[in-house]
C-alpha cells in the first residue's frame, strides 16, 4: 500500500485526518467520524516503511530520541499535511491532518463577522481556543491571510510544524518552524523582537515561558495571535492565570486585562442536512467591564457579561451560538445539547426565547400547520414579552447609570475635600518653615550682637588698664 495513494484518496474523500496503525486498516475521519477503509490490516513493517520514507535524517533522530515527531509534509498538487508520528506498543504509528492549499475567508468558514475586525487591532493579544480538530489553525490562517491582503506590515509566524503556506501580498510574511528554523517557541519569540515584526502568530501557547513571552510581546505594541486547548473564554483566562506561580498571579491579571483583545472559542457540530460540520463560536471582546472582571479575578462574572453584551460589543456565549444555529434550522436539537457545556442553560434559553420551539426540535415531534393562526398569535405574545423584558432591562440600566453618576459626583466631592485638606496642610507646613527660619535668623542676630558687646567690653578693659595701670573692678572686671 502506497502512502501517496492513501493521501490522494483521503483528499478526494474530503477527510480531515488519516490514521495509520499496525493491525488495523487505514482510518479516515470524515465529518467527525472515524471510518476504516475496506483494505487488509497494515503490518508494522508496512507502517514503518511508509512513515520513515518521508522523514529527514534530523526528524528520524528526533523520533528516536523522543519516540514522537511533528512535521509538515506537502504533496504537490494535492494538499499539505500536518503529521505526528509516534511509538505505540513498540511499533510506529502516524496521523496526517489535511491542510488545504487554499486558505478560506472568515465568511467562507461561517464564522461571525465580528471576528474579522480582530485583524484591525494595532496591538494586543487575540486567542483562538477549542479542543483538537475544531478549526483553530484554520481560523488563525484566515485572520493572517486577511491581514496580509489589507495591511502593509511584517508578519512573523512560529509554528510546530508549519501548516498553511502564506504568500506575500501587502504584507511580508516570515514563517518559522520549530525544530527546523528555531529550536523552540520561546527562543523564536525572543528573536522575533529583533526582527521588526508588526504581527506575530504563535501556533500554540504550550508552556509557562511561551505564555509569558507572548504576553510581553503583546505589551510591547505587537498584535499577537495564538491558540490554547480550552473549551471557553472564561476557562482560557483561568488557564493562563493558573499557569503562573501564585505570587505572580495578581500581576498577570493586571497585564492580561491590559493586553487581551479577544478570545474566540470554537467547536464543530454536525449540520442537520448532513452536509458537513459547522462551527459554534463563543466570542469574548475585552470591554471595560470584562477587563475589570479579569483584573479583580471575577472569572465567573465574565460569562454573564458576555451574554449581556451581544448587541453592543457583538459578544456571545457558546449556548447563544447554538441557539442561533437551532433557530436557523442548521443543526438538530440533540446535536446542540451534546455540543453544549451547559445543556440545562441551553434548554432554559430556548424555553425563554421560544416557549414551544424546543418541543419542535425534539425527535418525532410534529411540525405545526402553516395555516394555524395560533402560531402567529403566540409569536406576537413572545414579541410582546420580549419587549417588556427589554424595557425593564433598559430602566434598570438607566437606574444603574444614575447611581454611577451619583457615586462619581460624591467621589469628585471627596477628591476636592482631600485636595483642599492637602493644600491647607501644605500651607501650614510652609508657615512652619517660615517661622523656623525667622527664629533661626533672630538667634543668629542675637548671637552676633552679644559677641559685639563682649568685644566692646574687652576693648574698654584694655583701655582702662592702659590708663590706670590697674586691673578693672566692678562691672568692667567681668
Amino acid at each position: 500500500m502506497d502512502l501517496k495513494e492513501l493521501l490522494m484518496f483521503m483528499t478526494k474523500k474530503g477527510a480531515s485526518d488519516l490514521h495509520l496503525k499496525p493491525t488495523r486498516p487505514p482510518l479516515l475521519r470524515i465529518q467527525g467520524r472515524l471510518i476504516p477503509l475496506k483494505a487488509t490490516p497494515l503490518k508494522p513493517d508496512e507502517v514503518r516503511n511508509m512513515l520513515e520514507g518521508i522523514l529527514t535524517p534530523a526528524q528520524k533522530e528526533r523520533f528516536q530520541r523522543n519516540q514522537a515527531v511533528d512535521l509538515g509534509y506537502g504533496l504537490p498538487g494535492v494538499a499539505r499535511f500536518r503529521c505526528n508520528f509516534f511509538q505505540q506498543r513498540g511499533t510506529m504509528a502516524g496521523v496526517f491532518r489535511r491542510i488545504p492549499f487554499e486558505i478560506q475567508s472568515i465568511q467562507e468558514l461561517n464564522l461571525p463577522d465580528v471576528i474579522e475586525t480582530f485583524t484591525e487591532y494595532p496591538g494586543g493579544l487575540v486567542l483562538v481556543t477549542g479542543p483538537t480538530g475544531t478549526g483553530k489553525s484554520t481560523t488563525l490562517a484566515a485572520l493572517i491571510r486577511r491581514i496580509s491582503t489589507t495591511r502593509p506590515c511584517h508578519i512573523v509566524t512560529i509554528e510546530d510544524p508549519i501548516e498553511f503556506l502564506f504568500t506575500d501580498d501587502k504584507a511580508t510574511v516570515s514563517q518559522r518552524e520549530v525544530g527546523t528554523d528555531t529550536p523552540s517557541f520561546r527562543e523564536a519569540l525572543r528573536n522575533t523582537m529583533r526582527q521588526d515584526p508588526d504581527v506575530i502568530m504563535v501556533g500554540e501557547m504550550r508552556d509557562l515561558e511561551t505564555i509569558a513571552t507572548v504576553i510581553t510581546a503583546a505589551e510591547t505594541g505587537h498584535l499577537v495571535f495564538s491558540t490554547l486547548h480550552t473549551n471557553s473564554a472564561a476557562q482560557t483566562i483561568d488557564r493562563i492565570i493558573d499557569s503562573f506561580p501564585s505570587d505572580q498571579q495578581d500581576q498577570i491579571r493586571s497585564q492580561l486585562a491590559l493586553v487581551l483583545r479577544a478570545v474566540v472559542s470554537m467547536t464543530l457540530v454536525q449540520r442537520q442536512d448532513r452536509q458537513g460540520l459547522i462551527p459554534a463560536v463563543e466570542v469574548l471582546i475585552n470591554s471595560p467591564k470584562i477587563a475589570k472582571h479579569i483584573e479583580h479575578g471575577e472569572i465567573k462574572e465574565i460569562h454573564e457579561e458576555m451574554e449581556k453584551s451581544v448587541a453592543y460589543f457583538k459578544m456571545q456565549s457558546m449556548n447563544q451560538s447554538l441557539v442561533a444555529l437551532l433557530a436557523n434550522g442548521v443543526i438538530a436539537y440533540d446535536v446542540a445539547l451534546e455540543a453544549s457545556l451547559h445543556p440545562e442553560d441551553l434548554s432554559l434559553k430556548l424555553r425563554k426565547l421560544f416557549p414551544s420551539i424546543e418541543d419542535r426540535f425534539r425527535e418525532g415531534a410534529m411540525a405545526p400547520s402553516p395555516a394555524d393562526f395560533s402560531e402567529i398569535t403566540e409569536l406576537i405574545e413572545i414579541k410582546k414579552l420580549y419587549e417588556e423584558l427589554e424595557e425593564r432591562h433598559r430602566v434598570k440600566l438607566q437606574e444603574k447609570d444614575e447611581q454611577i453618576a451619583q457615586l462619581e459626583t460624591e467621589l469628585a466631592e471627596l477628591r476636592n475635600m482631600v485636595q483642599e485638606t492637602t493644600s491647607a496642610t501644605q500651607e501650614l507646613r510652609d508657615e512652619s518653615e517660615r517661622l523656623r527660619a525667622e527664629n533661626q535668623r533672630l538667634r543668629d542676630e542675637s548671637s552676633q550682637k552679644i559677641n559685639q558687646l563682649n568685644e566692646r567690653i574687652r576693648e574698654l578693659n584694655q583701655r582702662l588698664m592702659e590708663t590706670t595701670g590697674k586691673n578693672p573692678s566692678g562691672f568692667f572686671k567681668h
